[in-house]
């Protein structure tokens, strides 16, 4: 079943306690990121009162004892968007609640993680992130059956190789 606008929004704000996304792109091509993301190109650095949505989202999450984590696989030479992104966007998001972390694959083999994006509700939904090659957005699809063991397993294979974002981005 495809997720879109507001039914995408009320059935990710419905979990209960955990919410695990896996990111596993260079780039997000996002229409409400262009002007951020020339600005950062442009040498510009974020506002430190900078405050968007999501910050609210996150914020509700911990204050009603939700969980909510991602872990971005990426090599390095990091790509202008996951800079962007890090700087713009993740930094925020941490100091809002969200439990970020970084795995970095560039000298080391893969954990057994998967090459696609997804959204693991409660350990028990799972929605795939589908993206065009250029990492514009074609849809969200929530699995009818999912193998959920499966999911975990990404999800806790990312979670013990990656380092929590802050360490990570401050050696950069």
């Amino acid at each position: 079943m495809r997720l879109e606008g507001d039914a995408w929004r009320a059935f990710f704000d419905s979990y209960q306690r955990s919410a695990f996304r896996l990111e596993t792109l260079p780039v997000y091509a996002m229409p409400d990121e262009e002007d951020e993301f020339r600005r950062f190109l442009a040498g510009e650095r974020p506002p430190a009162d900078l405050h968007y949505s999501w910050l609210d989202r996150v914020a509700r999450f911990r204050e009603t004892g939700r969980i909510i984590q991602r872990v971005h696989i990426v090599t390095r030479p990091l790509s202008d968007y996951l800079r962007y992104e890090f700087e713009w966007a993740y930094a925020f998001n941490v100091r809002a609640g969200e439990d970020i972390r970084i795995l970095d694959l560039t000298d080391r083999e893969d954990p057994g993680v998967p090459d696609e994006d997804f959204w693991m509700f409660d350990e028990e939904k799972v929605v795939r992130m589908m993206y065009r090659p250029d990492g514009s957005q074609i849809g969200r699809e929530l699995l009818d059956a999912p193998e959920i063991e499966r999911y975990i397993a990404y999800r806790d294979a990312a979670l013990a190789d990656a380092v929590p974002f802050e360490e990570y981005w401050q050696g950069h």
